[in-house]
Order: C-alpha cells, then sequence, then structure tokens
C-alpha cells in the first residue's frame, strides 16, 4: 500500500476548494497557513493578487503577546490581529480560505477570533 504524502494531500484539497473561493475587492479572501510551529493569515485581493493585510506569529508586533500560549491560544490573537488590521483598511467581509487544512483546532481558532475582532465571513 502506497505511503499518503500529507503535504500533497492538502495542497490536492486547497486546490479543488479554491476553483470556487475567489477573493474579490468588495470581499477578499482570509487565507491560513498553518506549519508545525507557526500560523500564517493573509486577507488578499485575488483580481489584482495584492495582499492587504497580513499577520502571523513570526510578526514583531504579535510575539511579545504569545509568549508561554499554545498554539491555538498564538493562532486567536493573530486572529485578532489580523481582524484590527483589515477594519483599519476598510475590510468588513471577507471569504474564508482555510487552506486545505480541516476547520478544527487553530485554524478554527484563528477564524474565531477573527469574527470576534470584527470581520465577517
Amino acid at each position: 500500500m502506497p505511503e499518503i504524502d500529507r503535504r500533497k494531500a492538502r495542497l490536492r484539497r486547497h486546490r479543488r476548494v479554491r476553483k470556487h473561493v475567489v477573493g474579490v475587492p468588495e470581499r477578499p479572501r482570509l487565507n491560513v497557513f498553518r506549519s508545525l510551529r507557526h500560523i500564517y493569515a493573509q486577507v488578499i485581493d485575488d483580481s489584482q493578487g495584492h495582499t492587504l493585510v497580513a499577520a502571523s506569529t513570526m510578526d514583531p508586533e504579535v510575539g511579545p503577546q504569545i509568549e508561554g500560549l499554545s498554539k491555538t491560544e498564538q493562532a486567536r490573537v493573530v486572529g485578532k490581529v489580523l481582524a484590527e488590521r483589515a477594519l483599519s483598511q476598510g475590510v468588513v467581509k471577507v471569504v474564508f480560505d482555510r487552506g486545505g487544512y480541516q476547520y478544527h483546532g487553530r485554524v478554527k481558532a484563528l477564524a474565531d477570533a477573527a469574527r470576534e475582532g470584527g470581520l465577517e465571513f
């Protein structure tokens, strides 16, 4: 039985979802990328191919806030920061792109925190 390549499977799921999930200027796409150590989120206008706002655990502004927190709690902080930045840019409505990941754990925590921060999706 062949071994399953988890990364390839996620990318396949991501491509399948991206056929339907497109960010437009009125409603940009909130994309999530999750590595083993960090989580990254960006709001993207696909019509121009521009990232409008981004936040991650690598961010200098986020770093001091996440010390000693679990990865799920870190994702929650990133979601709040992203929502603040998006609202300051005038972005209220987004379409959520989970990036082929299961809507669970860190991805769900980030999404819930972004909703609490004022983003609508």
